[in-house]
């Protein structure tokens, strides 16, 4: 990361509020969602100031708000452009031009230290990286986000969706991501690592996962993760790791799968419960219960997922995400920006490629001031 980089978080350890840029054209909705979940975040978040994003008779409500600047962009990518479009020919795109605010101007600093976009994912993902460019000594970049576990906390889980074929040397990346991610926002200094595979045998697994475990092994033995070995799906869920890694494709539909799955249960629960008088009776009692239950499985509590590796922190809401859940990405990326999670990845990334040996880690890290 070069210095100008470095220094775009510094304002948030100096005392200045946390700046979130918010793409709000993005999604399925956009301002019908995206304006009132702002609203209800600079209410919550009194230290913290946004930047609107779209055109501007979309903006139009937020006029006055305090803490609040609106940001014109005449261009709108939608949810099924190709990543081409969206690239090269709507280059003053709500998308495009929030996350161009994450970017280090001139003096070294960012407008913002954080970008939230629900927009489409591939377009998201190709146009951050060609405006921010990857870290030194990172590839490819990866989603992170948390899912729900037994321990009543999180497990972080990367990637999600960005790289559907990883090499070994990227989930050895993602795993010095995502531990860095968990150190951050969580706190924990030592986070244990996982590594999804069929089963938690070391000769289990394609050729792809054996290599990424012989690497994440090493890296271990150098003090720079604390590897658990491999894990299974059900290990997401029991919490057996704080971080569990894996290639876009398999990540994508765990992901969509849990969600599936978590709806699923709840639409049974109600069908139960509603399926005569008695069993309405029985619901009215456990009514405490199953409020509680329907808190822990809502998917919508974790929206917000991070694109890792970027020089910039920018962050993913579901593009179908209500009010309430693209204010959770909000607070996830305010999160990360106040715990400084762009530097702290960076001095991860550099420090363990740099002790690992040079045939494990084919990339050159340029480490600069």
């Amino acid at each position: 990361m070069n210095s100008s980089s470095v220094q775009s978080l510094a304002g948030v350890a100096d005392g200045r509020p946390v700046r979130l840029a918010v793409d709000c054209m993005g999604g399925d909705h956009g301002p019908s969602i995206t304006l009132p979940a702002c609203r209800a975040f600079l209410d919550r978040h009194p230290d913290a100031q946004l930047l609107l994003v779209g055109r501007p008779e979309a903006l139009a409500p937020a006029e006055g708000w305090a803490r609040c600047e609106r940001i014109a962009a005449s261009e709108i990518v939608e949810m099924d452009d190709p990543v081409e479009v969206a690239l090269r020919r709507k280059k003053d795109s709500s998308m495009r031009v929030a996350i161009s605010q994450v970017k280090p101007a001139d003096d070294g600093r960012a407008p913002a230290d954080a970008c939230v976009s629900a927009g489409n994912t591939g377009a998201l993902m190709a146009v951050s990286r060609y405006v921010l460019k990857t870290l030194d000594g990172i590839d490819r970049p990866a989603i992170a986000t948390v899912m729900p576990n037994e321990k009543d906390g999180y497990t972080t889980v990367l990637d999600l969706g960005a790289n559907v074929d990883c090499e070994p040397e990227h989930l050895l990346q993602f795993a010095l991501m995502g531990a860095a991610l968990v150190t951050a926002v969580e706190g924990k200094p030592d986070p244990k690592v996982g590594l999804l595979n069929i089963g938690e045998e070391v000769i289990k697994g394609s050729d792809t996962i054996k290599r990424a475990g012989e690497l994440l092994r090493s890296a271990a033995d150098a003090g720079l993760l604390n590897f658990h070995g491999n894990v299974e799906g059900n290990d997401i869920f029991k919490g057996t790791t704080d971080v569990v890694v894996c290639d876009g494709f398999v990540g994508n539909v765990a992901l969509k799968t849990a969600e599936g799955l978590a709806a699923m249960l709840s639409s049974f629960i109600k069908q139960e419960f509603t399926r005569n008088a008695y069993a309405k009776l029985a619901a009215l009692v456990a009514l405490p219960v199953l409020r509680h239950f329907k808190h822990r499985v809502d998917h919508r509590r974790y929206n917000g997922a991070a694109l890792l590796g970027l020089r910039g922190l920018v962050f993913k809401s579901h593009g179908s995400a209500d009010a309430f859940a693209f204010e959770q990405a909000l607070h996830r990326a305010y999160d990360a920006a106040r715990n400084r999670l762009l530097d702290r990845v960076h001095d991860r990334i550099v420090e363990s490629l740099q002790a690992l040996p040079a045939a494990e880690t084919p990339v050159p890290v340029t480490k600069t001031a």
